[in-house]
């Protein structure tokens, strides 16, 4: 469905990040006129990335977030993915210096390393590219009457504020949404919040030399791997970047952070925790970046509903923020856009038809209404499921019993009669929101980063059957091996008993 020129209804997009972009294209591939409102500056100029490069961890995309790019602009996928580095699994480095590479998927699935400026930059140029999207910057949203379908906005550069009118407005603002917090005025939104003890802080593993004179420089960590440095209660990770570097984040409690007061015990922490990392990373380049960039706090949120009315949707962390660690904030968010744009799609929501002042677009307004009812669940889910990965990344992942049951998972994920791929399923998402239809046994991991095809309130379901099954076979072997132990222990005992 297609519009042009003044028939064209009008939405703003709040947000110019990856999710506020990629809703600006579908919208307007449907033939909505959009406007994006951003409240920094543009992110095209260098002082926007030098800024973004202080406290920005690296982004890792896989099926999700592909499925949704695939979904509205299958040339801006293919042209993104010439942008990325593949990671094939996670390199563990343990506190001796040894390194154990953990495929992350029997098929050769990877995930995919790409800087945020990067991927900002990259999906900003393919909406502008899109005709009937406007992007303005430094442009502060600071008021939205959604009843009135007006909004109050602050032009920081000229020192004006303007009143803008509209018929949709996403909220695609992240975790401190104004969007989201001017829709709490006029629904009866459930809300929670909250900090975790731990705060992170971005570092930067140079490039190595080059293999011969003039050449390109080199990784000094091998590129097709996220790298880990699991420490129990805090863990370094480094994922690479295009031009030979590493973006380095360091995890750690809060409290772990606070006694690192001085140079001396930054370099005294980091040789006794990460001893093969600090001569990569440089002393001097690592206390430079400890006094530069910012020590950032970790947040969760969820809420209830993500809509109002026919008016307005948050989508992205506006409406659920996630702890970082399943590497999915990202593709959540924009899997949100690709779900959203399937039922505006299917409840034939049309972008010309113009409503009277006053009154409803019903159609939009049961599609946004069951976005809200459907995407609920899964939104739940992955933020329970990414708060728990955090003990799997920096602890599980060097244990006997997770090693274990990670063996178990792929032998029982082997017997499948087929294997599913992200390739197979990714073509069917632009018209489905999800198939749910999970056969065999699969892993966990597999499930939520290369199966999108499955929703995440599945994918929680699907693994604790599993874990219930698994634990279900271990408490029936060991009464096997107690029962086989005493009934010997008793044979035993008889013959020394009926001994003359």
């Amino acid at each position: 469905m297609t519009a042009t020129g003044s028939n064209r209804r009008k939405a703003v997009v709040v947000g110019a990040g990856p999710v506020g972009c990629l809703a600006a294209m579908s919208l307007a591939k449907m033939g909505w006129a959009v406007d994006i409102y951003e409240g920094r500056p543009d992110m095209r100029l260098p002082s926007s990335k030098a800024a973004a490069q202080q406290r920005s961890i690296n982004l890792a995309i896989s099926a999700r977030g592909l499925a949704a790019i695939q979904a509205i602009d299958p040339g801006a996928a293919d042209r993104f993915l010439s942008t990325v580095i593949p990671m094939r699994g996670r390199m563990i480095h343990d506190a001796q210096g040894r390194l154990e590479s953990q495929p992350y998927d029997r098929d050769g699935q990877c995930i995919n390393s790409i800087g945020r400026a990067f991927l900002n930059e990259d999906l900003l140029k393919e909406a502008l590219a899109v005709p009937g999207i406007r992007a303005f910057f430094q442009h502060k949203v600071l008021s939205i009457d959604f009843d009135r379908r007006k909004m109050s906005v602050r032009n920081v550069e000229a020192a004006e504020d303007l009143h803008v009118s509209f018929d949709f407005c996403v909220g695609a603002d992240g975790s401190y949404s104004i969007v989201r917090r001017q829709l709490m005025r006029v629904v009866r939104m459930d809300y929670q919040q909250w900090y975790i003890p731990h705060d992170y802080i971005e570092l930067k593993m140079p490039a190595g030399p080059p293999k011969e004179p003039g050449g390109d420089p080199t990784f000094l960590l091998d590129p097709n791997h996220l790298h880990i440095w699991p420490r129990h209660t805090f863990m370094l990770i480094a994922l690479p970047n295009k031009d030979g570097t590493f973006t380095c984040t360091l995890f750690a409690p809060t409290a772990e952070f606070d006694r690192l007061h001085s140079d001396e015990a930054i370099v005294k922490w980091f040789q006794d925790n990460f001893p093969d990392a600090l001569p990569l990373i440089g002393e001097q380049a690592l206390l430079d970046d400890f006094h530069r960039n910012p020590r950032s706090a970790l947040m969760s949120i969820k809420a209830r509903p993500y809509h109002y009315k026919d008016r307005a949707v948050i989508l992205g962390d506006s409406a659920h923020a996630m702890v970082p660690f399943y590497g999915q904030g990202l593709n959540c968010g924009l899997e949100d856009v690709r779900v959203l744009d399937i039922l505006l799609r299917q409840a034939q929501v049309d972008a010309t038809s113009q409503v009277p002042e006053g009154e409803e677009d019903g159609r939009l307004a049961s599609a946004l209404a069951r976005y809200s009812e459907s995407r609920h669940e899964d939104l739940v889910a992955i933020c329970d499921l990414a708060m728990d990965n955090y003990v799997e990344m920096r602890h599980s992942v060097t244990t006997v019993a997770y090693r274990f049951r990670k063996a178990l998972d792929n032998l029982l994920y082997s017997l499948n009669r087929e294997h599913v791929t992200a390739k197979d399923v990714i073509p069917v998402l632009s018209e489905k929101t999800f198939t749910n239809a999970p056969s065999g046994w699969l892993p966990l991991y597999t499930m939520v980063t290369f199966r999108p095809d499955i929703s995440y309130s599945t994918v929680r379901r699907k693994f604790q059957r599993q874990t219930h099954i698994l634990e279900l076979a271990g408490w029936l072997s060991a009464g096997v091996a107690v029962g086989t132990v005493s009934i010997t222990c008793i044979t035993l005992l008889r013959r020394l008993y009926n001994r003359p």
